[in-house]
């Protein structure tokens, strides 16, 4: 499953051990490099994790790839977490980083290149690619020829985008580029040949003769007796021609080139003295202390288009908006909206003056399209209102609400326009998602605040008509109000407030969600409080019922909201009061569980511990002898220590122990048949082939000076297996009563085996021909283990005693419910906790702090704490006092009212969310404030 780019966590610094080292050595090849690191740089407000840029790019194809894939480098910043409004500033300035601290350690490290000399890599900029093959003879800097213009190709991007129509065969000027619109024809000034003069009339003249066909010889002899003498190949040097003389006199009628308007008369041309033609007159004399630095012949003209490029595109486009020309508009237009989506850092209004002037205006011609009225705004203080269109460009028009409900519409048909109405809302349209792109920029949301105008134009726009051909335009207004009202201050009475408020009874939910926002924000930047006054009752309600929906962006809009409003003493008192506050609390505390999920975790009490290796290892037991007996050397060996020994790294038998044990089971056995015992180095050699990790070392202990030559890797068993893996059962029956400590220790693999040796070993009963023991009374006594019960001689029949030491020998069998828990482990105290755990979030401050409650969760026991808080200062509070009885049971105010039945809940989130714990206990602290302990008893 692919991860989108929302669903990628924000990019931080992991300071793992490798990255540490690599930023080690990245330091160290900076320095040899003669270059400086940066190790922590930022992409706008995020430190880069150079470790994981340089990983994540290398898998990528490495710099030079990424750099010639289209938007690669966009792709890149988003899988690494680096979000953004801005894609492509942060698409560039990803590859900035990269290019300055990672290229060439790139091409030294993962290549095997040298790289390029620092000159041509990091002290120029980042533009451009194929670092591989830039050399000093092949590597040519760009020249930038304007501080504004930007380079859209910087993030591998195309230029701005035309609409549809065919593309044309060869660029009409200079500007033409890849993708762009092409601009309106430029005007050629003319500018006079000034060139040296050229060689002799009789020269040229005999040349041409000499190249020239008859006829052509002969018309170049033909003048009109007030005209100068025609150059050869009939055509005139300079200045326009009045005559023509094609080249091929055959296609040509003697009429037609005879021919003379007969309006036109005779020019009276007079001969004047050039520089060509005398240049005697134009002679100075040579001054003799400034000697001639130029040589006049080698002089060259300057021709049309060159020596200055132009203002750049930014000026360009600012220009073509306010020339008022469609056409020039239509350009510029087009451009603002790519360079505003991709370049809008670049392109700022304070740094443009008349910018936002020109879009506000051609935002506003959408009123003439559709009523009968045509606003403009008025930027004359003294100046009368100018009608109903004229708007206040100072201090804006307080009254624009009162004149869009007077404006009469025009009867249009929504489904078919004519091609110039469509013509005009495609340019409108772009001016206010060029308003829309900019404002996003924080530093252009902060100029569009004090600018009257936009806040007339979105009241204009949004009560436009209900037709599908203004939905685009109307959500852009509002994504313009978001952008612009966390910095600015609006009363009750502002057109903006109220124009967003009636949009919350819209059923578009675009349109909700925008408003809710814009409102929700409003002076969220600044030091003045929002009061968010007369929010209708039914827009509260109808809050109140979203929030009962499965749409988690709608119900965070709505809860910041609410969050702002509840913040109000007297939004709270009218909340009371207009509302079921009691809805309200429940559905805020059902949202305290938004998205939680639970999670069981054991908490170690105890932690897990291993008893220490026996030194006994366990007797040989008598049937498990017999069957090793019938084995040949070094099966015996293997299965002896497979039986007796296990498996454990921390462990370790000495090899005599081992040995010894070995040679007291099988030496008298192996001698009665007379096989000849293995020798002691061939039982140590093949002991410790058993097990994989087992070997044979010699162990100086701390403080002994004797040596030990120890089997490492294994334990003796408290109870051997036979060759099926079943354990042996031992004999916990003292043989001695005074010496309890003795015990007979000998090993049986079935119950009734062992019930019967102590029968006859250690009780001395004899059965009888069937098998069976008499059941005759005498006393016994119980020695097995720590056995406390029949310490002393008890009179009692074999039956009753004999299941007494049945419970013994039970107790005593291994248990098979887990047989991967090993009999040497104690393992660890445990406690079960059962978490609920909601949405959370990192300081990114302090990324080492625990994780910070976050999300729906947060800011509904947010609002929940304003309620608490606020309820106990309003009027309906003292109301409510007052109508209860003095000796009535019920007593307290609205907060015992509404969060009676919800304190369960409270409490157990308190208990289980960690991340929500510290606001549930302030706000049990509002709703259940410190009491004298005489009034506690009612609580």
């Amino acid at each position: 499953m692919t991860t989108t780019p929302q669903e990628v966590p924000l990019h931080s610094i992991d300071r793992t051990p490798e990255y540490e080292e690599f930023m080690t050595k990245l330091q160290e090849f900076h320095e040899k490099r003669g270059t400086i690191l940066d190790p922590e740089p930022k992409v706008g407000l995020i430190y880069l994790d150079l470790y994981k840029v340089f990983n994540h790019v290398v898998a990528s194809g490495g710099y030079d790839k990424i750099s010639e894939e289209k938007l690669a480098w966009r792709r890149v910043a988003a899988e690494l977490g680096l979000h953004s409004n801005n894609e492509a500033s942060t698409a560039f300035s990803l590859k900035e980083k990269f290019y300055k601290n990672l290229a060439a350690y790139e091409i030294k490290t993962v290549h095997n290149k040298e790289p390029p000399p620092k000159e041509i890599l990091e002290d120029v900029t980042a533009k451009g690619a194929s670092l591989l093959t830039r050399t000093l003879e092949n590597f040519r800097p760009k020249r930038d020829s304007n501080v504004n213009a930007g380079d859209s190709a910087a993030s591998g991007d195309d230029g701005t985008p035309t609409r549809e129509r065919s593309a044309p065969e060869a660029p009409s000027s200079s500007r033409a580029s890849r993708g762009l619109r092409e601009a309106p024809p430029q005007r050629v000034i003319f500018q006079p040949d000034t060139g040296p003069s050229r060689s002799t009339r009789q020269a040229v003249q005999q040349n041409a003769a000499q190249n020239a066909s008859p006829a052509q010889a002969n018309s170049q002899t033909t003048h009109h007796p007030n005209m100068p003498p025609m150059p050869p190949g009939g055509h005139q040097g300079r200045g326009p021609s009045i005559m023509h003389h094609p080249s091929n006199s055959e296609n040509t009628s003697n009429v037609v080139l005879s021919y003379q308007p007969k309006h036109l008369k005779p020019l009276q041309l007079r001969v004047v003295a050039t520089p060509s033609s005398a240049p005697s007159e134009f002679q100075r004399h040579r001054l003799p202390h400034r000697p001639a630095l130029i040589d006049p012949t080698s002089r060259q003209p300057m021709q049309p288009g060159t020596g200055f490029d132009g203002p750049n595109i930014y000026t360009r486009c600012l220009n073509a908006l306010r020339s008022g020309v469609p056409s020039e508009q239509a350009f510029a237009l087009n451009h603002l909206v790519k360079i505003s989506f991709e370049r809008g850092d670049k392109y700022r209004f304070d740094a443009f003056p008349g910018l936002a002037e020109g879009l506000v205006d051609k935002g506003l011609e959408v009123g003439s399209l559709f009523y009968h009225v045509c606003w403009t705004v008025s930027w004359d203080p003294y100046a009368d209102s100018g009608g109903i269109g004229s708007l206040d460009g100072n201090n804006g028009t307080p009254d624009i609400l009162d004149r869009i409900a007077n404006l009469v519409e025009k009867d249009l048909p929504d489904a078919l326009q004519t091609e110039a109405h469509t013509d005009q809302m495609v340019l409108i349209t772009e001016a206010v998602l060029t308003l829309r792109n900019m404002v996003t920029l924080p530093e252009n949301a902060v100029n569009m605040s004090d600018f009257y105008p936009i806040k007339d134009l979105i009241c204009i726009i949004v009560h436009l008509p209900a037709k599908d051909c203004l939905t685009e335009l109307k959500h852009m207004a509002l994504d313009i109000a978001e952008q612009i009202t966390p910095f600015m201050v609006l009363d009750s009475d502002d057109p903006l407030y109220k124009t967003l408020l009636e949009q919350l009874s819209s059923d578009d939910r675009g349109t909700i969600l925008t408003s809710l926002r814009a409102l929700g924000r409003i002076s969220m930047n600044l030091e003045a409080t929002n009061k968010l006054s007369n929010v209708p009752a039914e827009s509260l309600q109808r809050i109140t019922n979203w929030l009962l929906l499965n749409d988690d962006e709608l119900m965070d809009a709505c809860l910041d909201l609410l969050y702002q409003y509840t913040a109000v003493v007297s939004n709270v008192d009218n909340l009371v009061r207009s509302t079921t506050p009691e809805n309200l609390v429940d559905h805020l505390v059902r949202l305290l569980a938004h998205g939680a999920k639970k999670v069981h975790r054991d908490f170690i009490l105890a932690p897990e511990k291993k008893l220490p290796a026996r030194d006994e290892i366990a007797p040989m037991p008598e049937d498990l002898l017999q069957q090793m007996i019938k084995l040949e050397e070094p099966d015996r060996v293997h299965k002896w220590v497979k039986c007796f020994f296990e498996e454990d790294n921390d462990s370790f038998v000495t090899q005599l122990a081992a040995w010894q044990a070995y040679q007291s089971a099988f030496v008298g056995p192996l001698k009665a048949i007379g096989q000849p015992m293995i020798t002691p180095a061939d039982f140590i050699r093949n002991s410790t082939s058993v097990y994989k990790d087992s070997n044979a070392q010699v162990l100086r202990e701390p403080g002994e000076s004797q040596q030990k030559f120890i089997i490492h890797g294994i334990r003796a068993r408290p109870r051997p297996l036979n060759f099926e893996d079943a354990e042996y059962v031992r004999c916990l029956w003292a043989t001695n009563p005074e010496k309890r400590n003795e015990k007979c220790g000998q090993f049986f693999l079935k119950p009734e085996q062992m019930w019967n040796h102590i029968m006859t070993k250690h009780l001395d009963e004899q059965a009888n021909e069937g098998g069976q023991f008499s059941n005759k009374e005498r006393k016994f006594v119980c020695t097995w283990g720590e056995c406390s019960k029949y310490a002393a001689p008890t009179s009692l029949h074999l039956q009753d005693f004999a299941r007494h030491v049945n419970t013994h020998i039970m107790a005593t069998l291994p248990n098979d419910t887990n047989n991967s828990q090993k009999s040497w482990v104690v393992p660890a105290k445990t406690m079960a906790v059962t978490y609920e755990e909601t949405m959370t979030v990192r300081d990114e401050r302090n990324p080492n702090l625990p994780p910070q409650a976050a999300g729906i969760p947060l800011s509904a026991v947010l609002v929940l704490r304003n309620i608490a808080r606020n309820v106990v200062k309003t009027e309906a509070e003292e109301e409510l006092l007052k109508m209860q009885e003095p000796n009535s049971s019920e007593k307290g105010g609205w907060n015992e009212k509404l969060f009676r039945a919800v304190m369960p809940r409270l409490f157990e989130v308190l208990a289980e969310n960690r991340a929500l714990g510290p606001y549930i206990s302030s706000l049990l602290d509002l709703i259940r404030p410190k009491t004298q302990p005489e009034d506690e008893e009612e609580y």
